[in-house]
């Protein structure tokens, strides 16, 4: 499927990632394959060959289909098998790059990421993913790249941990008149800060927030009970949740150096 993907006219590399890519996959995860193009993809050959290899018809997602982060794709399945394409524009991929090896980042809306698309998880994606096709070897140029994290990307991801703080600073102004939506929003942006600031202290991509909590609880140093003391604040919700939340992102800036 790689080796017919890259083929088509724009399509420069196809790439394993997600759980499977990492080894950490159960039996029924889904196969996801990063679609890298330059400049135009055609669309309407994603099409042809999603629905050839389905065995029915399939609707492909152009550039921006899905969202201005995540792109396009399409949810394919092959013998009953979930796969996934996802579209990365591989000139915009190396931009960001480019930005992550001098320190800057964004986070940007984006549907299915509640907590933001974090531009890092683009060249985080290339370095942990496995390139399948790649005829002209740009991919595995770039991949071998971003297997060394940037200095100046993690200073910037530690230093970030400020925001945390002030989410639940925010939060406690909401507490005592128990806005429970402004609270676990502020809450959870908080924690999803922190678990970036974490992965980013041991040198270690975020791709996002699906198991980000849990991967930097398992990282060394991580403060004691860091992913139950999240759940038990987001359960709460309430002053003394609040509280402890400020005490998580407290132990985490120290631990992080912050």
């Amino acid at each position: 499927m790689a080796s017919r993907l890259t083929a088509l006219p724009g399509v420069r590399a196809v790439a394993l990632g997600g759980s499977r890519a990492r080894g950490t996959h159960r039996p029924d995860s889904d196969w996801d394959l990063g679609v890298y193009y330059r400049g135009a993809v055609d669309v309407a050959a994603l099409t042809a060959l999603a629905a050839g290899v389905q065995g029915s018809p399939v609707e492909v997602a152009g550039p921006g289909g899905w969202g201005p982060w995540v792109d396009g794709g399409a949810w394919l399945r092959v013998d009953g098998v979930p796969v996934d394409w996802i579209l990365r524009d591989l000139d915009r991929v190396e931009a960001v790059w480019a930005d992550c090896r001098e320190g800057r980042f964004e986070v940007g809306v984006q549907p299915g990421h509640p907590l933001g698309f974090w531009s890092p998880a683009y060249p985080g994606e290339v370095a942990l993913g496995r390139v399948l096709s790649d005829p002209q070897g740009e991919l595995t140029a770039l991949r071998n790249e971003t297997r060394t994290y940037p200095e100046p990307l993690r200073t910037a991801l530690v230093e970030a941990a400020w925001e945390a703080e002030f989410s639940v600073a925010a939060a406690r102004k909401s507490a005592p008149g128990g806005d429970t939506l402004h609270v676990s929003l502020c809450l959870s942006r908080a924690f999803g800060i922190l678990a970036q600031s974490l992965h980013a202290h041991h040198r270690t991509w975020c791709l996002n927030e699906k198991g980000a909590s849990a991967a930097a609880a398992a990282l060394p140093d991580t403060p004691a009970h860091f992913l139950e003391r999240i759940g038990e604040a987001l359960r709460g919700l309430d002053e003394e949740a609040v509280e402890l939340a400020a005490e998580i992102v407290r132990d985490v800036r120290t631990a992080c150096g912050g």
